[in-house]
């Protein structure tokens, strides 16, 4: 079973196409109202050095928030990196549909989990590729 975070980073890391694809198949999400946004802002990214060092600044990133309400009065909620307004105003309304139990369970199968296991395997995909480019030392001192 997916938590609200886990299906909220999932949406996030969504494109607005790759959203909309996967609800192309669905029945139609209920009505919205937005509360607040899609805003576009800036957040400061914080650092460590060696993680546990003292905190710096490390430089500022664009974000994207919304904030909507579906019948019932129920808030879905999207903060992303970036600029991509439809996409945030998507992923608010599928984490407000998503609280709800009669769309949890079809939206989870049919829309989050689909962009989940596509994101977790372009990440395994990455870490491939940068394993393949790692540099053993201890293999290149024998090598003398």
């Amino acid at each position: 079973m997916m938590t609200r975070p886990e299906w909220m980073a999932a949406l996030a890391r969504a494109t607005a196409d790759e959203i909309a694809a996967e609800l192309a198949a669905m029945p139609p999400l209920p009505a919205h109202r937005t509360i607040r946004g899609p805003e576009i802002g800036l957040t400061m990214l914080r650092g460590r050095a060696g993680g546990d060092g003292a905190a710096f600044n490390l430089g500022e990133a664009t974000i994207t928030r919304c904030s909507v309400t579906i019948a019932g009065g129920t808030l879905g909620h999207c903060w992303r990196l970036g600029r991509d307004r439809r996409a945030a105003e998507l992923a608010a309304v599928l984490d407000a549909c998503l609280q709800q139990p009669d769309w949890h369970e079809v939206l989870l199968n049919a829309v989050v989990t689909p962009l989940h296991r596509r994101q977790q395997a372009a990440a395994a995909l990455t870490a491939r590729r940068a394993a393949a480019t790692e540099v053993r030392f201890a293999t290149l001192a024998t090598m003398r």
